[in-house]
This record gives structure tokens, sequence and C-alpha cells, in this order.
């Protein structure tokens, strides 16, 4: 089962003014106002989506060539990450926290496929979270909404 913390929430709410899917989590807006009182299990399911999601996205655009040579860097680097999940999240935190320097993708052990190669570290990093807020949108829309409408 995947870790659950006691939040996806990355202090970027936007269901509070209306949004049906939250554009800094991307959980929809009925998880993050229950997410206390749903079970580790709910709560692992939730997780489990929106990382099966986010990882998609960045394989699409980076592919990890060398895995330790991409765990050492990030350690000696100090960029936050956690070892037991998938790389493609350490890339993530890397964009993020290097989001306005440039890097070599090579020497960190990653490479950033063609069509993205052009991008800074800022401009990959919001797309991702971009396509991120797309994917769970259309998924809220196709799966979740018509349920909603017909439990009304």
């Amino acid at each position: 089962m995947t870790r659950t913390p006691g939040t996806p929430c990355v202090g970027i709410c936007s269901s509070g003014i209306g949004d049906d899917v939250c554009r800094g989590c991307k959980r929809f807006a009925h998880e993050v106002i229950n997410w206390n009182a749903y079970t580790e299990d709910e709560r692992a399911l939730i997780q489990q989506r929106l990382d099966r999601f986010l990882v998609q996205i960045i394989e699409l655009k980076v592919e990890i060539i060398d895995r330790q040579r991409l765990m050492l860097v990030l350690k000696q680097e100090r960029v936050a990450f956690d070892e037991s999940r998938d790389p493609h999240f350490w890339i993530h935190h890397l964009l993020k926290a290097r989001h306005h320097d440039c890097l070599n993708a090579e020497l960190w052990g990653f490479r950033v496929r063609r069509p993205y190669q052009h991008l800074s570290c800022a401009a990959l990093h919001e797309m991702i979270d971009k396509e991120f807020y797309k994917l769970s949108l259309a998924h809220y829309e196709r799966y979740i909404q018509p349920g909603l409408k017909a439990g009304r």
C-alpha cells in the first residue's frame, strides 16, 4: 500500500473558491472536504491515484538513466526526497527545488525527452503541474461528476 501522509495538501487550495479539483494538490473538492473523515485505506486510494497521474506525466517528459546517480546527487545537493517513492517523484521535487536554476540533467542521472529539452526547470515544472491538473480534472469530469449529479 502507498504511504499515506497526513494530507496531500500543498497549501494552495482552490477547492474553497469553487473548483471541483484543487489546483494545488489535485484532489477532488469532496476529497479535500472529507479528508479527515476518511479511513487510512480511503486516503491511500486517493494518494495512489494522484501518484499514478503524476508519474504518468513525468515519465512522458523525463527518462531516468541512472537511479543511483540521481539519488546521490539529490543527497549531495540536499534536495528533499523520499527514497521509498518512484524516482519520478524525485525529479518532481528537484524541478521544484531548482525552479530558477539551470541544471545538466544527465549529470543528475536523468534525461529530458527531446520535445521538452528546450524548457527551463521552471517551465518544465509548470508544464507538469498543468498537465497533472488537467488529467485530474478529466478524470473527475469523466468518472466522478456524473455520479455526483445522479445522486442529487
